[in-house]
């Protein structure tokens, strides 16, 4: 964990506005700075940075922090990445006190490698625009798809040329080791003894770059230009580039998805290329890989809404069943996923191009939710008309509908499931959760036969008071010696839950110390302690570890001052001493790991391979909390 000092420190000697000036054009406006904002579209300025308070506003969308959180926002980098960025542009060493000297050192040495690697693959792109611009057939290419000049230089398109080592003439040396390790130049494999001859990857293809959200190039894409397979041609996995965690067109189209709310995924790079042509810049495509969670992840964090495009035709719809799963563990009420389908004749290029952008827009105002998405996948292949369609659907659904967060949607989709099968809600609830649904009774459940009443007792006589009844002496009804008892509810005694948020908003430098493992369990709470961990994660973002009475306004200020007061009252209440937090808080996630490990996969739906593995990362939770079977 970096130390506050540090970062109190780091930030006094930056100055923000030369820090965002970097990215953003700023012009004096009295004691301040104003310019357009770069995390929504706007016309004139509302966009304000300020060099007394050492920070950003947008009176326009409501973003502000520190210059860590700009360069967080802005670039996409982490909280670490931001914080050595800045160090390195002052002059000032990144304390790694936690880290041994071997740690450090290996990763410095991994850090330099990726470094240098990415060197390599920014040459190899200049080299690949350099070839493009001296090939007509590549550019006739291009132009027969649409493209102008401006859109092939904004996404940095190139070409291959045909020989086997090309390459050779943009390198000092060919024999570079770098240039296999970055999937730039394949070695084939030779008997001992003989010598490998080395040859392009790519060769006679459209070459596209792939970068990162820093715009690094990470890797590539080639496109035959005539006939030809593979149609399309990926860099292999490199130490720099990972299909499934990256998205091609995240760079170029970070602004496009601020401004018109919601990210596009695609298949195809053309696909990506073409619709910006006609101003839909707010397109991105995966790598040639199935769409991931890691995937929604990422493009979660640049907008809140994620329309998905498939074709229409047998592969699209498998294709949208891949991204349904993946999207269902990030979908909440707050955040939108939507799936497009377009006519099994087109793509999103070919659309695009016949149809006008406007067309294509209707398309995605039209496009399906991801409540009906589920309920389309769920009901493939069954007849709903009959008794036996609808439990095969009802049992499909489940899985899909078990990937969803604890929230308001998936409290809806379960009452929508019940309709659509035909069963009563609280029935399916007990059968899917093993617990009765909110607020119900037993009346809500089958007729049953009344128990038989009791006579009533019934007295012999009338009774009658024979005078008022005074007590004798100074009684107060409460036992001699006994105390007052204090007006108002008990404090019921906080749960693991309770305190291991409580630390963490209390004492939020402890989060950056959490193992990976435990951050995943506190980020997949339930309810009102998920919703306090998610917007503890988006203050350290913005503002780093703080001091409770910063956390607490802040929670104020976003409407959530009241639940997590909840959680710190019982704890004054009870007297409740901190004298190691840390300590505290390992305990307390300790016992959620073993209290609620791991659900084991049941029924006739697990498989052995599913079952060995929930068996082994129990034993693993049971092992690591020192918990015996």
């Amino acid at each position: 964990m970096i130390p506050p000092g540090f970062i109190h420190d780091l930030l006094s000697r930056v100055d923000i506005v030369d820090v965002v000036g970097r990215h953003v054009d700023l012009k004096k406006a009295g004691i301040n700075h104003k310019g357009l904002c770069p995390f929504h579209g706007e016309k004139s300025p509302s966009f304000i940075v300020s060099p007394s308070r050492q920070t950003y506003h947008c009176f326009g969308c409501g973003v502000h922090g520190n210059a860590i959180g700009f360069l967080m926002e802005h670039t996409a980098a982490t909280f670490v990445e931001a914080v050595e960025d800045l160090a390195q542009q002052v002059g000032m060493v990144v304390p790694q006190d936690e880290r041994s000297p071997e740690q450090r050192e290996k990763a410095k040495a991994e850090k330099q490698k990726q470094q240098s690697l990415t060197d390599v693959l920014a040459r190899a792109s200049d080299f690949y625009k350099a070839q493009l611009r001296k090939s007509e057939r590549a550019v006739t290419y291009l132009k027969g798809r649409g493209l102008t000049g401006q859109i092939a230089a904004r996404f940095g398109l190139g070409y291959a040329p045909e020989g086997w080592r090309s390459l050779a003439s943009g390198f000092p040396s060919y024999d570079d080791p770098q240039l296999v390790e970055s999937g730039l130049v394949i070695t084939p494999d030779v008997e001992p003894g003989q010598d490998a001859k080395r040859y392009d990857r790519f060769r006679d293809r459209v070459m596209f770059p792939i970068r990162n959200v820093q715009g690094e190039v990470i890797g590539f894409g080639g496109r035959v230009l005539d006939k030809g397979e593979p149609k399309y041609l990926n860099s292999p996995e490199t130490p720099v580039f990972h299909k499934g965690r990256e998205l091609y067109g995240l760079y170029e189209g970070r602004q496009a998805m601020r401004q018109r709310g919601y990210a596009l995924v695609v298949e195809g790079y053309m696909d990506v290329v073409a619709l910006a042509q006609y101003g839909i810049g707010n397109a991105v495509a995966t790598l040639g890989t199935a769409c991931t969670a890691e995937h929604v992840h990422k493009l979660f964090r640049h907008t809140d809404t994620v329309v998905f495009s498939f074709d229409g035709d047998a592969a699209g719809r498998r294709a949208a069943v891949r991204a349904l799963e993946a999207s269902l563990p990030h979908a909440t009420e707050t955040r939108t996923v939507k799936f497009l389908f377009l006519p099994s004749e087109h793509d999103p290029d070919s659309y695009v191009r016949d149809l006008g952008a406007d067309a294509f827009e209707r398309c995605v105002e039209g496009a399906v939710p991801l409540s009906r998405q589920l309920s389309v996948v769920a009901a493939d292949g069954c007849d709903l008309g009959t008794p036996e369609g609808r439990a095969r659907m009802l049992k499909q659904a489940h899985p899909l509908w078990s990937l969803l967060p604890d929230g308001l949607l998936r409290r809806q989709l379960l009452g929508e499931l019940a309709r659509q099968g035909q069963m009563p809600e609280t029935e399916l609830q007990t059968l899917w959760l093993g617990q009765a649904a909110p607020g119900t009774t037993a009346a809500d459940g089958p007729p049953s036969e009344p128990p038989a009443e009791k006579p009533r007792w019934q007295p012999k006589s009338e009774w009658k008071p024979k005078g008022e009844w005074k007590g004798k002496g100074d009684w107060k009804g409460k036992r001699r010696g006994e105390e007052e008892r204090p007006a108002g509810p008990r404090a019921a005694p906080p749960t693991p839950t309770d305190n291991a948020v409580r630390l963490l908003l209390q004492h939020s430098e402890l989060w950056e110390t959490l193992p990976d493992e435990d951050r995943a369990l506190l980020h997949d709470l339930p309810g009102m302690h998920g919703q306090l961990i998610h917007w503890l994660e988006r203050h350290l973002t913005h503002h780093g570890a703080s001091p409770w009475a910063v956390v607490q306004a802040g929670l104020h200020a976003d409407g959530l001052g009241e639940q997590a007061q909840r959680l710190v009252r019982p704890s004054q209440e009870l007297g409740i001493e901190e004298s190691d937090p840390a300590g505290d808080l390992a305990h307390a996630v300790s016992e959620l790991h073993t209290r609620a490990p791991a659900e084991l996969p049941g029924g006739s739906g697990a498989t052995d391979d599913e079952r060995r593995r929930a068996l082994e990362a129990l034993a693993r939770l049971r092992e690591r909390h020192g918990v015996r079977s």
